[in-house]
C-alpha cells in the first residue's frame, strides 16, 4: 500500500538530468533542497560533470553507489522510460517526472506516454507526472520542484496540504496560502497523471496525522470511485477538503435522448459528488484560501444558526442579507434574552444582528456578557463580530480580546470570526487568540457557510451501505415506454397502469368497455420524445379512443417512417398534481448518478434539479428534495396541500437502487413526469436506454 511518506519522504534521491545552474529546471530542486537543509542523500546524475552545485555527480543511474529511494527525472521525453527502468533497478520506489513532450503535445507524445506508463507499471514503480512541476515535503526539506515560488525561501511547514493537477496553478494556490500565513506541509502536483492522480493524493494526505486541511485543484476526474473513497477517508477523519475543478462538459445533441442525459453534465455530477461526500467546492481561488484560512482553528459548526454582533446597524443589515444568500440563519435572540441585554445596554438593538453600538467600548465587560448570552441563550453555532477599525486601535485591541475571551470561556468550541480593519501585527494578535480575521464581512460569511457545510458532513453518520438486488437480464435493444414501466414497477416504483392497443379493433374494443377520459401515446422503442412527433393525445373521451389511435399511428408513421411502431398505449388521465422528473445516468467517471427535480418549465428552463451518486438512502433522497429551489411547490402554496415528500423520497431511493444494480447494462433511465400528490406519487412515462455494445 502506498503512503504519502512513500512519495514524499525519501532518504536517497537521484536527480537525473541535473544542472549545475540553480536557475535551470534541472538545477532548481538541488538548490532548493540544499538551502532547506534536506538531510537525505542527493545524487546529481549528469554524464558531463563530476560535481554539480558542490555535490559529487554520477554519470548515470547505474553508476550510483548503493540504492536510491526516489528519482527526479528531467530528460527529453524519449529518454524518460529508460531512466524510469534504471531508477527502479537501483531500488527507487517513486519517480517524479518534470519532462514534458508527452500526451499534451499530440499523438506522438501520447504514444510516448503510453509506453512510459507501461514501463512504470511493469517494473513496479510509482510515477508522479509526467509533465509535472513537482512536489515538496516542508517538514523534511524535500523539495523536488522547479516552481519559482520557492525562490522566496523554503515553505513553512503546517497542517495545510495541496494536491493539484496543474503545476503552475497549484504553485499559485500555494503562494497565496503562504501570503495568508498558512503553513503548507505537503504539496504535490500530478501533471498528466500517468499514474498518481489527484484523487489518490487527497486520500494519502487525509491519512496523514499532520494534515488538517486539503486544497485540491483538478481539470478532470479519471476515476470517480477513487475520489469518492478519498473524500470519505477525509470526512471520517474530519479533515476539510476544499476543491476547485475547472472545465465544463459540452453536452451536445448526442446526449439529448433524455432530459437526464442533457442535464447531468460532467460538472453537475462532480458538484453533487463533492456535496454528497463531505467536501466543499470553491468558486474562486480567493474563496478557497478564505475557507482554508477560516478552518485553521479547527472549529466546524454543526448547524447554520449565525449570531452577528456589530457596532454598525447598517453593517448588520448587510451581513444578514449575505447570510441569507449563503444559507445561514440569522434567527433572533429569545425575547427575554433581548430584554436582559437591553437592560444592560439601553442603546443596544439586541434582536440579531445584535448592535451593541460604540457605547459598548466604554465598558468592554458588556461585550463579554453579550457574547455569552448570544451563545448560551441564542444557541448560535457561529458568531461574526463586526468591529471595523475600532478593534484595530492599539489602545483597545488587547482589552477587547480579553473581553471576548471572558465571554467565550465556557464555550471555547464556538467559531468566532472577526471583521476588522487593523495593522498586520494587530490582526496577528487576534489570529493568535483563534479568531480568523476578515476585512470584508461578505467574505467572512462565505467562509463561515463553508465551514458549516463541512461541520454538517463531519457530524453525519456514514450509515449502512444500501444493498443491491441481482441485476435483471435487460435487453440490449431500445426499450419502449411500456416495457420500461414494467421493469421499474418490478423495483417498487409507482407507475400508472396502461394497455397497449396494437390495432384498430383493439382500440374499438377498449372504447366499448370504458368511460371517462384517457391519455394515448405512441408505443415505439425508437421514439424518446413522443410529443415532438405528434405521438401524444390527452383528455380523450372513451368513445374517441379508436379515432385518436388511428390519427396517432398515421401522424407518427409519416413523421418518423423508420421507427418501429408497436401500437398506442392508453391509460386513464391522471389527476392534476405537481410534475417532477426522476432520472439517472451512468457517468463515465463516477458511475450511477440519480437526479430529481421539478418538472415542466423548472426542468427545461431553470434546470432545478439535484444529483447524488447512487444508490442513496431515504434520508439522502429527502435531502435532494429539500435542495430544490422550487421545493415550496411541493410544500404547498396558496392553500394547496403539501405533496407526499416521503413517497417521493421512497421513489428516489428505489430508482437509485435500480440504477446502481444495472450500472453496467444501461446508459440512462427516467420517469418523467413523476406526478406528486398529497397522498402518493405516480409515474406517467418512463424511459430506459440500454448500453450499446
Amino acid at each position: 500500500m502506498t503512503t504519502l511518506d512513500d512519495l514524499l519522504n525519501p532518504q536517497s534521491v537521484a536527480i537525473v538530468g541535473a544542472s549545475d545552474d540553480p536557475k535551470r529546471i534541472g538545477g532548481r530542486p538541488i538548490a532548493y533542497m540544499k538551502d532547506a537543509g534536506f538531510a537525505g542523500r542527493l545524487i546529481p546524475v549528469n554524464p558531463k560533470r563530476d560535481t554539480i552545485q558542490g555535490l559529487p555527480a554520477a554519470p548515470n543511474l547505474a553508476d550510483i553507489d548503493g540504492t536510491i529511494d526516489f528519482a527526479l527525472i528531467a530528460l527529453p521525453a524519449p529518454l524518460v522510460a529508460d531512466a524510469v527502468k534504471e531508477a527502479r533497478a537501483k531500488g527507487a520506489k517513486t519517480c517524479l517526472i518534470f519532462s514534458s513532450g508527452f500526451r499534451e503535445t499530440g499523438a506522438e507524445g501520447a504514444a510516448l506516454e503510453d509506453d512510459l506508463i507501461r514501463t512504470a507499471h511493469d517494473v513496479g514503480i510509482r510515477m508522479i507526472g509526467p509533465n509535472c512541476l513537482g512536489a515538496f515535503n516542508a517538514f523534511s526539506g524535500f523539495l523536488p520542484c522547479f516552481s519559482s515560488t520557492l525562490d522566496r525561501g523554503a515553505p513553512a511547514p503546517g497542517p495545510l496540504a495541496i494536491a493539484s493537477q496543474s503545476g503552475a496553478y497549484g504553485s499559485h494556490i500555494y503562494f497565496l496560502a503562504r501570503q495568508r500565513g498558512l503553513g503548507t506541509g505537503y504539496f504535490l502536483t500530478t501533471g498528466n497523471e500517468g499514474d498518481v492522480q489527484v484523487a489518490e493524493v487527497i486520500k494519502l494526505m487525509a491519512e496523514k496525522d499532520d494534515v488538517r486541511t486539503i486544497l485540491a485543484y483538478a481539470e478532470g476526474i479519471k476515476n470517480g470511485p477513487v475520489l469518492i473513497d478519498a473524500l470519505e477517508t477525509a470526512r471520517a477523519a474530519k479533515k476539510a477538503v476544499i476543491f476547485m475543478k475547472v472545465g465544463r462538459s459540452d453536452v451536445g445533441a448526442a446526449a439529448a435522448a433524455s432530459h437526464t442525459a442533457s442535464l447531468a453534465g460532467e460538472d453537475a455530477v462532480f458538484d453533487a459528488v463533492i456535496r454528497q461526500y463531505g467536501a466543499v467546492r470553491a468558486k474562486t481561488t480567493e474563496e478557497m484560501i478564505d475557507i482554508a484560512y477560516a478552518a485553521q482553528p479547527g472549529i466546524y459548526p454543526t448547524g447554520r444558526n449565525l449570531g452577528v454582533v456589530t457596532i454598525s446597524g447598517g453593517a448588520g443589515v448587510l451581513i444578514a442579507d449575505d447570510a441569507a444568500d449563503y444559507g445561514l440563519d440569522v434567527s433572533p435572540m429569545p425575547e427575554d434574552a433581548q430584554a436582559e441585554m437591553k437592560a444592560l445596554l439601553p442603546f443596544a438593538a439586541p434582536r440579531n444582528p445584535v448592535d451593541v453600538t460604540a457605547q459598548a467600548f466604554n465598558d468592554l465587560s458588556l461585550i463579554s456578557a453579550f457574547l455569552k448570552k448570544m451563545i448560551e441563550r441564542g444557541g448560535y453555532d457561529a458568531i461574526l463580530a463586526f468591529w471595523t477599525s475600532v478593534a484595530g486601535s492599539k489602545m483597545i485591541a488587547g482589552a477587547l480580546q480579553d473581553a471576548m475571551r471572558a465571554g467565550l470561556a465556557d464555550n471555547p468550541d464556538v467559531l468566532i470570526v472577526q471583521s476588522i480593519l487593523a495593522d498586520p501585527e494587530i490582526v496577528t494578535s487576534y489570529e493568535n487568540q483563534g479568531y480568523p480575521v476578515f476585512e470584508d464581512p461578505t467574505r467572512a460569511i462565505a467562509a463561515i457557510a463553508a465551514l458549516a457545510r463541512l461541520g454538517e458532513a463531519f457530524a453525519r453518520e456514514k450509515g449502512d451501505p444500501v444493498s443491491l438486488p441481482p441485476p435483471l437480464d435487460l435487453p440490449k435493444t431500445a426499450l419502449g415506454e411500456r416495457e420500461a414501466k414494467e421493469i421499474l414497477a418490478g423495483f417498487g416504483l409507482p407507475v400508472i397502469t396502461d394497455t397497449l392497443l396494437r390495432d384498430e379493433a383493439a382500440a374499438s374494443a377498449y372504447a366499448q368497455r370504458s368511460t371517462g377520459t384517457y391519455a394515448l401515446k405512441i408505443a415505439s422503442p425508437d421514439i424518446a420524445h413522443k410529443t415532438d412527433v405528434g405521438g401524444v393525445a390527452l383528455n380523450i373521451p372513451a368513445d374517441d379512443v379508436p379515432r385518436t389511435y388511428s390519427r396517432i399511428m398515421k401522424t407518427v408513421g409519416k413523421a418518423v417512417p423508420s421507427a418501429r411502431l408497436d401500437g398506442v398505449i392508453v391509460s386513464e388521465m391522471a389527476p392534476e398534481g405537481i410534475d417532477c422528473i426522476l432520472g439517472g445516468k451512468i457517468d463515465p467517471a463516477f458511475g450511477p448518478v440519480v437526479m430529481f427535480g421539478l418538472g415542466g418549465v423548472f426542468t427545461e428552463v431553470f434546470s432545478d434539479v439535484a444529483f447524488r451518486h447512487a444508490p442513496v438512502s431515504q434520508a439522502m433522497a429527502l435531502e435532494m428534495i429539500e435542495e430544490l429551489d422550487a421545493v415550496a411547490l411541493l410544500n404547498g402554496v396558496r392553500g394547496a396541500p403539501a405533496c407526499d415528500k416521503t413517497g417521493l423520497a421512497d421513489a428516489i431511493q428505489k430508482f437509485s437502487v435500480f440504477l446502481a444494480a444495472h450500472a453496467d447494462r444501461i446508459d440512462s433511465a427516467e420517469i418523467n413526469p413523476l406526478r406528486a400528490y398529497p397522498e402518493r406519487c405516480l409515474g406517467l412515462d418512463a424511459l430506459i436506454v440500454p448500453r450499446k455494445g
